[in-house]
């Protein structure tokens, strides 16, 4: 879910049409030609090279929130790159100042409850990060937000860069970080998780560096992500897969074990009258009503 309001800038990771250093344009053109279904500009972008495919995130309306659309593009793509077998690894990045500002409110807001199903999709898109049989390689070069902590905190390896900031906000709005608790959690500092979850204070990349949020933090991205994708393009298919099988089993035992229920429980609290009274005031820019 989406944080306080926040510009989103023209310049950042992969802007289109813009050379990068992972071997060609991020976000020139997409796989389908430029246009999604209906004729609309893909909300994300597909680029290849070097063994390497891109996908960018390209939504900058709603600061790459996980709309229905976009989350239904992140799953076109990431099976499409699942069947390149050129591509060693996939790489996420973003347009913009913001890598995902989490649950699109305005959809929430607007549709009736329909209950645990777009918590149901959210979990499952996580757990199709994870269990991806090609590493997948996240950087954040922005604001980071709610659900979009859980997507970054599902790639493999997640570098920030000196503009990444990130903040689970859900307690501020009547909510709480349940679907994503189940990437994140097994690879938190504990006191981190609990004092970030609760207090939903912001904090930069160092930071998430230190309590296990992302791998590294670097002033300079793509230098520090070189030796990464590097080592990523001289692995064997079935090398990356099952040493990533290895890293990941603990994660995917907690979706195993409690995405229905976390599922259940998120849907529970969208459809709460106090989550419903945080969501309004954050598109209405003011502060819910318990806040004195």
């Amino acid at each position: 879910m989406t944080t306080e309001p926040e510009k989103v800038s023209t310049t950042g990771p992969g802007k289109p049409g813009t050379a990068d250093a992972y071997g060609g344009t991020s976000a020139g053109r997409s796989s389908d030609g430029g246009t999604s279904a209906g004729g609309q500009a893909p909300l994300v972008r597909t680029a290849s090279a070097h063994g390497i495919t891109t996908l960018t995130l390209d939504s900058p309306h709603n600061r790459n929130a996980l709309s229905a659309r976009l989350v239904a593009e992140l799953y076109a793509a990431l099976e499409a790159a699942e069947r390149d077998d050129s591509a060693r690894a996939v790489l996420l990045t973003h347009t913009g100042g913001t890598f995902c500002a989490g649950a699109d409110l305005s959809e929430a807001t607007a549709a009736p409850a329909d209950g645990p199903g777009a918590a149901l999709d959210l979990a499952r898109l996580l757990r199709t990060v994870v269990a991806f049989p090609k590493p997948v390689v996240g950087l954040a070069d922005g604001h980071v937000r709610a659900g979009g902590t859980g997507l970054l905190g599902a790639c493999d390896i997640a570098v920030a860069g000196p503009r990444a900031t990130f903040a689970f906000t859900e307690a501020r709005i009547g909510l709480a970080p349940a679907v994503i608790s189940m990437p994140l959690l097994p690879r938190l500092d504990p006191r981190a998780a609990g004092r970030y979850f609760l207090t939903g204070e912001r904090f930069d990349g160092a930071e998430a560096a230190r309590i296990g949020l992302v791998t590294l933090a670097a002033d300079d991205p793509d230098a520090a992500l070189a030796p990464v994708l590097d080592g990523l393009r001289r692995g064997s298919p079935q090398g990356l897969a099952e040493s990533k099988r290895l890293a990941t089993a603990e994660v995917l035992r907690v979706f195993e074990r409690e995405a229905d229920s976390l599922a259940e429980r998120s849907a529970r609290l969208f459809a709460s009258e106090e989550a419903r009274e945080g969501m309004t005031a954050f598109l209405e820019r003011r502060e819910p009503r318990w806040v004195s």
